[in-house]
């Protein structure tokens, strides 16, 4: 009878109910580490976003100079990753009147060309002559800009001399100015970028300007700036209407590329 009373059971039971609070209590520490460790294990996946900035290393966005047209100023930047140009938008261009029509038509497909052709030989919109001179003439100043920095990076990487690169195709990419060639209308004046022993890129930093000089250079410069690349060299034809200033373009070029060693 004493070890069935009632009074006694309670206690035992209490006794044991206290027990096991104590041994969850003194259990309950040890899991926590465990918590903190599966915590620090997911850590990596955010880490692992990182390879976005890898990706991005390659490549490298770049702006033009502003190009002055007739009806306002139009500027490039562009996006290059692996020797190409990935992405174009016009930073400026003519707006206000019809010009807003213009340009919200012409700049768009501008930037498409721009990226379909991968250089700065594209066609002109039609009704757009002087924002697609304008166009091609900053996007050919951001890949000048684009190729010197590669070209330097190149350079550096290689840990060779400025006697290393003389003489021969080994010489890498130069941008290369010529001397400033005075015509009947105006200064002109010329920088290339030599990639190899080849004219990859040719622009006029310099060309007649002010009245009707404003036309025929928005239609000349194009042209030899595309010749001096398919030519290789300054022997390239005047363009028709535009002798004097095709005539100061060619000695300007020649002087650039007598720099470059010929």
């Amino acid at each position: 009878m004493r070890k069935s009373h009632p009074v006694r059971r309670a206690v035992l039971a209490g006794a044991a109910t206290v027990s096991g609070i104590v041994l969850l209590l003194s259990l309950k520490p040890a899991s926590d580490p465990g918590a903190a460790s599966a915590a620090g294990g997911a850590a990596p996946p955010v880490a692992a976003q990182s390879p976005q900035g890898g990706r991005g290393a390659g490549a490298g966005t770049v702006t033009g100079d502003a190009a002055r047209t007739q009806y306002g100023p139009v500027q490039v930047r562009v996006t290059v990753s692996g020797g190409r140009i990935t992405r174009a938008e016009a930073v400026q261009a003519p707006k206000g009147g019809q010009s807003d029509r213009v340009t919200a038509d012409a700049v768009p497909k501008l930037n498409q060309a721009a990226v379909a052709a991968g250089n700065a030989d594209i066609d002109a919109v039609s009704g757009a002559t002087y924002t697609s001179a304008g166009y091609a003439k900053s996007l050919q100043s951001a890949l000048d800009k684009a190729a010197a920095a590669a070209g330097s990076a190149g350079r550096e990487s290689s840990g060779s001399g400025d006697g290393a690169g003389e003489g021969g195709a080994g010489q890498g990419t130069q941008v290369l100015t010529g001397d400033a060639a005075q015509t009947q209308y105006g200064t002109v004046q010329v920088r290339v970028t030599v990639s190899d022993g080849r004219i990859t890129d040719a622009e006029a930093l310099q060309a007649p300007k002010g009245g009707r000089s404003d036309q025929v250079t928005a239609d000349a410069v194009p042209k030899l700036n595309r010749a001096a690349v398919a030519a290789g060299t300054a022997d390239i034809d005047a363009v028709s209407g535009a002798t004097y200033t095709s005539a100061g373009y060619t000695q300007s070029l020649q002087s650039a590329l007598d720099r470059a060693g010929g």
